[in-house]
């Protein structure tokens, strides 16, 4: 029987396989029941969607990662374990694994996120550390993502104990420069998580991915004060499709930092002028209301599939998104069926997963 040290290393090498995004991993491991079972799969996967040099991350690579990152206090967190944080776990593109420093039962609690820009008003970062002072205080988790502005103001506010920083970068990086000692004071007493390995820079691509890890773990998201098409507002955004409150603080009109909160408010995001707004706006959801997670695998093939049944699903799809129950209800497939023709795709890189569980070739 394999230890549990082998069989995190078999989740963390299916993690870093090539093209196993969030809802690869999730139906590999439904399928196959053990991370072992679904590397030895991957290849014959990607085989049949067509590619035929696939290449499965390499065993000493990601034991040393391992190792580094316990020699840097941290530890990995997977999808299915008991304290990955749960409400990140209902989404279906949620990290298959988190790197987290610090106090991870954290995670578990109810929390807020509070983001906004980095370029913000004196007014507004004040306002930022006041609302988190004053949530931490009644019991809530404030979470940020440790930037310039709001993002640090949030943190402060909240004291170290209560917050929960999610960063673009490896664990042992600091970003920005300036956040180095609150960055330390976070990891020691609050909570501080990434999905990136050591050693990974702040690239722009990783901000994005970042945010929806803000977004999805908290019960609801405050955007102080927010440039239109900026990533504050993404994060809303993400926030709002997975059924989380999405709250914004007004500003004046003729502030360009102000005009992203004001379009939220005027799309029926929640008006805050205190934190016990917020309260109220969190407490109103009943926790059994929680949908159950998604983006399993529904039901494991009795067989791989036929000639036949790949080229009906491939026949239907192009470059351009479609719903996933779209392409089973024209096949007339079974749903088990089309999920592992988009499974082998996806293996041999030519499949692009959209939001709204939509797929195209790519």
């Amino acid at each position: 029987m394999r230890g549990d040290t082998a069989d995190r290393l078999d989740r963390l090498r299916l993690v870093r396989a090539a093209n196993v995004g969030p809802m690869a991993y999730r139906q590999l491991m439904a399928r196959f029941g053990t991370a072992a079972a679904a590397l030895d799969a991957l290849p014959g996967l990607a085989a049949r969607g067509g590619s035929q040099a696939f290449r499965i991350a390499d065993a000493g690579a990601v034991s040393a990662e391992m190792e580094k990152v316990e020699r840097l206090g941290a530890r990995h967190i997977f999808l299915g374990d008991a304290d990955y944080p749960p409400l990140l776990a209902e989404a279906e593109s949620s990290p298959a694994a988190l790197i987290a420093k610090g106090d991870m039962a954290l995670a578990a609690e109810r929390s807020v996120a509070i983001v906004g820009a980095r370029n913000a008003s004196a007014a507004a970062c004040r306002f930022a550390r006041e609302l988190a002072h004053t949530l931490a205080a009644r019991g809530l988790v404030i979470v940020s993502g440790l930037a310039r502005g709001i993002d640090t103001s949030a943190h402060m506010g909240a004291t170290a104990r209560r917050t929960v920083a999610v960063i673009g970068c490896g664990v042992d990086v600091v970003f920005p420069p300036e956040n180095a000692r609150l960055q330390t004071e976070v990891a020691a007493q609050g909570l501080l998580l990434t999905e990136l390995p050591p050693g990974a820079e702040p690239l722009a691509r990783h901000f994005p991915a970042r945010n929806r890890i803000i977004a999805w773990m908290s019960a609801g998201t405050v955007v102080v004060e927010a440039a239109p098409r900026s990533g504050s507002l993404l994060t809303a955004r993400l926030a709002g499709k997975e059924g989380r409150d999405v709250m914004a603080v007004p500003g004046f009109p003729a502030d360009p930092r102000a005009q992203g909160c004001n379009s939220l408010i005027r799309e029926g995001a929640i008006l805050v002028q205190s934190a016990e707004d917020v309260i109220e706006a969190i407490s109103s959801i009943d926790p059994r209301a929680m949908r159950e997670p998604r983006g399993s695998y529904e039901g494991p093939a009795t067989s791989d599939l036929g000639d036949f049944e790949r080229s009906t699903v491939m026949g239907l799809m192009s470059m351009s998104p479609v719903g996933v129950d779209e392409l089973v209800r024209q096949t007339g497939l079974p749903a088990a069926l089309v999920q592992t023709a988009l499974l082998e795709l996806e293996i041999a890189g030519r499949l692009q997963r959209h939001a709204g569980g939509r797929v195209s070739l790519g």
